[in-house]
């Protein structure tokens, strides 16, 4: 293309993606067509990118400890919403584990705070108001922290109905408006007693090997659940239906997926259960994260981002395990209909958003610092959040000049990186995926 950054740009995403993008270069077209469609969804598509450039950089914040914490790997300011937590409360929180792994700390608030420079942009803000909202989320992050060095309960703390306040108390409200039932009458229907998956364009049937091979993975999932979360029901984990699904989210594209329908907390019709079995992706600071101890200690990716969202969310999702099916790790996760995103195209004026990034910042310090106790494979011996506050309690300040000082060029540089990556695309610059 005659130009260097383009080329290190297509060189990043076919080095990540290419054998996705040979699989299936019809679903990766669809993905770089919505990656197109804006600089912010570019930047939701291209976290590889993120890592290459952010790698090696100067980062006076992190010690040998704080270089290896768990972290998102991929947050941004679409990436939080609601769930329902194994103890039935609904808590606004970080969600999309996918490329969770361990690396510096800094790097999430790096991320997220890029992607609020973003949204401000989209949104026409002035610099100073974007500014604004970078800073309130770092001083969340830095408060929330300095809350956990103190709690005695680390994981008392978190929004939820009777807490959160703004843009997130209504997306909590608009996700206690669902129900199981209102999913499962969307997802399947009742065929002579029995609860089978809806042949929709996005469900693709099994044949019978496919299909048993689905269920002896699906058999060795259960033994990934912890004892403790394991539901009573003596038929709970029956399995009704079995399917392929395709077209969940901008960063599928390629990876194999299936839904399993199961009998669930009791026999009634309104309690059945979908899984989703999702093909792990290579995450994506693992790819300039240089320790080999990480690169073997997980049985594959679908075994690591399971642990990854236990190390990173408290009270995870009960039905949450892995598999393989071929050789290939697969995460399970129960598709809820609890599950809600912020409505941020309802948010328009500076004020409401200062007010929700604050909220963001505390959750994104929640996820650094409480854990689930069953995320037991990698361990991270020492308290984060004392390690964290040690080093910014007295410069909260400086830190939160220092991840503005790189998100707003960040964002800036984005915006031409994403018309350098619509011109790519347009031009054929990617081997195995055509505009047309």
């Amino acid at each position: 293309m005659g130009d260097a950054r383009t080329d290190e740009i297509v060189d990043c995403l076919e080095g990540a993606f290419g054998d996705l993008m040979g699989r299936d270069p019809v679903a990766f077209r669809h993905r770089f067509r919505r990656m197109a469609a804006d600089p912010f969804s570019f930047y939701r598509g291209s976290a590889c990118l993120f890592y290459n450039d952010v790698s090696g950089r100067d980062d006076p914040w992190t010690d040998e400890q704080t270089s290896r914490v768990w972290i998102h790997g991929d947050l941004h300011a679409e990436n939080f919403g609601t769930y329902l937590d194994g103890r039935g409360i609904l808590v606004f929180d970080v969600n999309d584990f996918d490329e969770a792994y361990l690396g510096p700390y800094t790097w999430d608030l790096m991320r997220c705070a890029a992607s609020i420079a973003l949204l401000g942009w989209s949104k026409a803000f002035p610099d100073e108001a974007i500014e604004d909202h970078i800073v309130r989320y770092v001083r969340g992050y830095v408060d929330q922290v300095a809350h956990y060095v103190d709690a005695a309960d680390d994981k008392a703390w978190s929004l939820r109905l009777d807490s959160a306040t703004g843009p997130v108390l209504r997306t909590l409200r608009t996700a206690r408006e669902a129900s199981r039932i209102s999913l499962l009458e969307r997802e399947s229907v009742v065929i002579d007693l029995e609860r089978t998956f809806r042949r929709i364009p996005q469900i693709r049937p099994l044949g019978d090997d496919e299909r048993d091979r689905v269920l002896t993975a699906y058999a060795r999932y259960l033994e990934t659940i912890p004892p403790d979360k394991r539901l009573d029901c003596d038929v709970a984990y029956q399995v009704k239906d079995v399917v392929g699904r395709s077209g969940i989210g901008i960063g599928s594209a390629g990876l194999t997926t299936y839904s399993v329908l199961i009998e669930g907390r009791s026999q009634a019709f309104e309690n059945d259960v979908i899984l989703s079995l999702k093909e792990g992706n290579v995450a994506a600071p693992s790819r300039v994260v240089r320790d080999e101890r990480l690169a073997t200690a997980f049985d594959h990716h679908g075994h690591r981002t399971a642990l990854s969202q236990r190390a990173l969310q408290s009270y995870a999702d009960p039905f949450l395990g892995w598999t393989e099916i071929d050789g290939t790790g697969f995460v399970v996760r129960e598709l809820s209909p609890y599950e809600r995103d912020l409505a941020w195209h309802e948010l328009t004026e500076p004020a409401e958003i200062g007010q929700l990034v604050g909220d963001l910042g505390r959750a994104s310090a929640k996820m650094h610092c409480v854990s689930d106790a069953d995320a037991e494979a990698i361990v991270v011996e020492a308290q984060v959040e004392d390690l964290v506050h040690a080093r910014l309690a007295d410069s909260a300040e400086e830190f939160a000049a220092w991840i503005t000082d790189f998100a707003m060029p960040y964002a800036d540089a984005t915006r031409a990186d994403h018309r350098r990556f619509v011109d790519a695309f347009r031009a054929g610059a990617f081997h195995a995926v055509t505009a047309t």
